[in-house]
């Protein structure tokens, strides 16, 4: 009778957890669809692998592919709009030139970091088949990028303007 018990409660355990899993997946692709200049807020490289999982492992690679592209091009957008924005700063020249020359620096150190960390969380694959150290590699581009893209938008949304 206790097996019984907890069986049922590991099985509702499972789909409450499921039920959590798909709520956040939804709510996560609900948040980027309704404003393309807001990445998401936080999107892990699992949730980015489950979302394609429904593929083959050639069709999830193509489909990681979509999103890391996706991801950076969001990305070159906040930059582009950091610049813009820091250009429109209301501060003294000074310090606008030596924030955008640090922006600049940034870009290039965060690209650098992406690259290596990206490369890095795919070796964790070892000897694993098929696509998967690319797969790794595409959802952890995809991520990073998703998260740079927020921090530069957070960074320059309340600088008074000109």
């Amino acid at each position: 009778m206790a097996s019984l018990i907890n069986n049922k409660n590991s099985r509702f355990d499972a789909l409450a957890q499921k039920k959590k899993f798909f709520t956040y997946v939804f709510m996560t692709s609900f948040a980027a669809c309704a404003s393309a200049a807001s990445p998401p807020a936080s999107i892990s490289p699992y949730a980015l692998r489950e979302e394609c999982s429904a593929f083959s492992q050639a069709g999830m690679h193509d489909c990681l592919a979509k999103k890391a592209a996706s991801s950076q091009k969001e990305l070159r957008q906040a930059e582009e709009r950091a610049t813009d924005t820091l250009s429109k700063w209301d501060e003294d020249g000074k310090y606008v030139s030596q924030s955008k020359s640090r922006l600049a620096t940034s870009i290039k150190d965060f690209s650098k970091y992406r690259d290596t960390q990206c490369d890095f969380q795919a070796s964790l694959s070892g000897g694993g088949a098929g696509n998967s150290r690319e797969i790794g590699r595409l959802a952890c581009v995809s991520e990073l990028n998703y998260v740079r893209a927020r921090q530069l938008l957070e960074a320059v949304n309340d600088l008074p303007l000109k």
